[in-house]
């Protein structure tokens, strides 16, 4: 398996990551480790585990470890997503959430945390590394104590219909299988349901057929060992289930409009 470059404690910019393409952003992805992000302004859509509801300012959205996702992020869109380490995913919360922070007092105080957190990033003091990490306890205690608020303000339900736990599992399985060259019959099967069925609740819960958030997934993973490893091609395209290099080059040139080759020589981006 192709490692994640970012699974240290880091802090990036949402609108850095957008300026190198949208694929950064809005293409089906995962990682194996949480991930939070913040919105700070702007407004937008955004997709994890098939479902895809809205954000705006102020806005938390927790990522746990090897949950699909992509959202929208148009020029008007900042944030920051932080990568949380392997060593305390422990402190977050089993399943995808989505906060919005609409007390003033809230939102200042995670804007104090953050600050703290990217200070001792950045720093070159003596145990800043140390420092960090407990900066990242402290606002993990924080995103405990602002999902006990916002339980006065009542469950989402929507990713309680069948439609929604059906693709949840799709997404699941795709996590699992994207690298064994299955197709959207093969998923169906698996969760006992016809391919006409699954695109249909795809459609319905996020705005792609269920062809859509396969490919996206496996193509995103393409551009990312492309980008960050110097594996050949023909490597890269054994490694995610293709038939050949030659069927490879096609899918990822119907993608992205460009060949393997052509956007790899653009050169390495590390992807938050």
């Amino acid at each position: 398996m192709f490692a994640d470059p970012q699974d240290r404690l880091s802090l990036t910019a949402i609108a850095q990551n957008a300026a190198h393409g949208k694929w950064r952003t809005e293409a089906m992805r995962s990682h194996q480790t949480p991930r939070l992000i913040f919105v700070a302004k702007g407004q937008g859509r955004i997709t994890v585990a098939g479902l895809t509801r809205g954000f705006g300012a102020n806005n938390l959205i927790f990522l746990p470890p090897k949950t699909m996702y992509g959202f929208e992020c148009g020029p008007t869109v900042y944030g920051q997503m932080l990568t949380i380490p392997q060593a305390m995913a422990s402190e977050w919360p089993l399943e995808p959430v989505h906060l919005r922070l609409r007390d003033v007092v809230a939102q200042k105080d995670l804007a104090v945390h953050l600050d703290a957190l990217e200070r001792e990033l950045k720093s070159t003091q003596p145990g800043s590394d140390r420092a960090a990490h407990y900066q990242l306890g402290l606002l993990a205690i924080y995103f405990e104590r602002q999902l006990d608020a916002h339980e006065d303000d009542g469950p989402d339900t929507r990713h309680e219909t069948a439609s929604a736990r059906l693709v949840a599992a799709y997404t699941d399985l795709i996590e699992h299988h994207f690298r064994e060259s299955r197709g959207v019959s093969d998923y169906a099967a698996m969760l006992g349901v016809t391919p006409t069925h699954l695109t249909r609740c795809c459609k319905q819960t996020s705005g792609k057929s269920a062809l859509d958030l396969l490919k996206d997934r496996v193509l995103f993973e393409a551009r990312l060992m492309l980008r960050d490893s110097s594996l050949p091609v023909r490597q890269v395209a054994d490694d995610l289930g293709f038939g050949s290099a030659a069927y490879f080059t096609r899918a990822f040139q119907a993608k992205t409009g460009q060949t393997p080759t052509s956007f790899r020589k653009k050169g390495p981006l590390s992807v938050a």
